[in-house]
């Protein structure tokens, strides 16, 4: 007999409506009335508020402060650097009217036209820019490290909710330096920030590295990327870290004067992370029973689930769920208080529910466990039907180094998907096997590992047979010389090919 699932439709049955049933049942997003955007429900924003925290945390650690600048631009600033503008025109929502007025059917329709265009924000390069050309003077004033969280608008031709929205939100960050070492450590800096924050508290592993030069940022002298892998085997771009060089500080006249009084263009950076982080933790952790969550990024830890069926008993029940509650929100959990929600509704589907929305650790507690003075428990991180009775005392007692485990257990199946999802190949003959397009055109069968000549014509080539991309020049490859699979030519090191969302 077939394991029944908590969700309607499984991963192999159908992987992208399964994603879309994970999102729906688990009470994340829903899709909004603006094409291509989603509006983010509590439990999602939850998860997200989460992220940001560690994120921030981290962020402070390097000297960064927050700001916040306007979400409009004038579309001259982004005109000023002539690859930024070229990489998001495509892109680009602009503002032409500044208010509605009804027409002679009562209809409303716009007014008065500006006098010069105005572009949402799809990042801040430009306007932060011309705010750094004032606050930085001399060399005392620098480094300025300035972060902002804040959303963003990229007019998205296909979308999927949190992987790739037409208004997602994100964080910027922004700084200036008076060398390029200085701004190229920190840029290093700030993607070591980015896979440490998703290893330990999203139990995501990634493989890290610069960008080609077709795939870095618009206008970045180098970009730096982590690259995860989720369950469909495709390749998620997690977030990005710059070295902008002197671009953007001399199409904005971002200067300072030195210690011997000389006037020089500063050196920049900046990087980012978004929501999509959410899509990740979706794609890499889930299963066929819905959202699951490494306990450090779940918005609630605990849910504990009363049983009254024995009417006698359950005041008394409801009693002994309240003070574990309460014993257990005294106590912290990698920096912030165990968060615990008591469900007593009457919906038979309670347990389940919380199945789907990925919560940790579920407690089922009735008259039984009244009286042995235990619990009812189950993981997320196992079987949804693997149960076990424990001790309260020791239920309390061990609680963090249960979530720990479960961390822990989690990362270790995505490792694993990694690792065993990454072949090395040699061959043009055996890397076009390897991709080869199914009726669809949308098996991912994985990552490869192979030697490239540095060709972009060559990369493109690759693109466009088999629509597979560089994700990035791995650090771990750095190197290792060898044969360029595709023409025999010498080869710097291996790069990384995979199907990409």
């Amino acid at each position: 007999m077939a394991k029944k699932h908590a969700l309607s439709i499984t991963r192999e049955e159908n992987y992208s409506k399964w994603y879309l049933e994970v999102i729906k049942m688990a009470e994340l997003a829903e899709n909004s009335p603006v094409r291509g955007c989603m509006t983010i429900k509590p439990w999602g924003l939850g998860i997200w508020e989460n992220i940001k925290k560690e994120f921030d945390k981290q962020f402070k650690t390097k000297g960064v402060q927050n700001a916040y600048f306007p979400l409009l631009i004038p579309l001259e600033y982004l005109q000023k650097e002539a690859e930024h503008v070229e990489g998001f025109a495509t892109e680009t929502a602009v503002v032409t009217h500044s208010k509605l007025e009804k027409d002679e059917n009562g209809k409303l329709v716009p007014a008065s036209p500006l006098e010069e265009p105005y572009v949402v924000r799809p990042t801040s390069e430009m306007i932060i820019g011309e705010a750094f050309s004032r606050w930085v003077n001399s060399y005392r004033d620098l480094p300025l490290c300035i972060n902002q969280w804040a959303n963003v608008m990229r007019w998205e031709n296909r979308t999927r909710s949190f992987l790739r929205t037409s208004e997602f939100l994100w964080q910027e960050g922004h700084t200036v330096h008076a060398t390029a070492k200085e701004a190229e450590n920190y840029t290093m800096q700030m993607l070591k920030v980015y896979t440490d924050v998703n290893r330990d508290i999203l139990a995501i592993p990634s493989i890290d590295g610069p960008k080609s030069e077709s795939e870095k940022f618009p206008g970045a002298v180098d970009t730096y990327t982590f690259e995860t892998m989720t369950q469909e085997l495709k390749a998620l771009q997690a977030g990005t870290s710059h070295f902008l060089g002197q671009k953007f500080s001399r199409s904005l006249g971002i200067t300072f004067q030195s210690e011997e009084g000389k006037e020089e263009f500063a050196w920049t950076t900046s990087w980012g992370v978004s929501t999509r982080q959410i899509g990740g933790l979706i794609a890499t952790h889930s299963d066929d029973d819905g959202l699951v969550l490494p306990p450090r990024v779940a918005p609630s830890h605990i849910v504990i689930i009363p049983m009254l069926k024995n009417k006698e008993k359950a005041e008394a029940v409801m009693t002994y769920c309240q003070e574990l509650k309460a014993e257990l929100e005294e106590m912290a959990y990698y920096g912030n208080a165990i968060d615990v929600v008591l469900d007593d509704s009457d919906s038979n589907s309670r347990s389940w529910d919380w199945v789907r929305k990925g919560i940790p650790i579920r407690l089922e507690i009735g008259a039984k466990e009244l009286e042995q003075n235990t619990v009812f428990m189950a993981r997320r991180d196992k079987d949804a039907k693997d149960k076990q009775t424990i001790d309260k005392a020791e239920f309390v007692s061990t609680v963090k180094s249960i979530l720990d485990d479960m961390h822990n257990n989690i990362y270790a199946k995505a490792k694993q998907l990694l690792e065993d999802n990454v072949k090395r190949i040699d061959t043009k003959e055996e890397f076009y096997k390897f991709f080869e397009k199914d009726e669809e055109g949308a098996r991912a069968p994985g990552f490869a590992l192979t030697h490239w000549n540095g060709d972009a014509e060559l990369e493109a080539k690759i693109k466009e047979d088999l629509g597979v991309t560089i994700r990035c020049l791995p650090f771990s490859e750095a190197g290792k010389e060898g044969l360029c699979a595709f023409t025999g030519e010498p080869s710097k090191q291996r790069a990384l090919f995979a199907r990409a969302y």
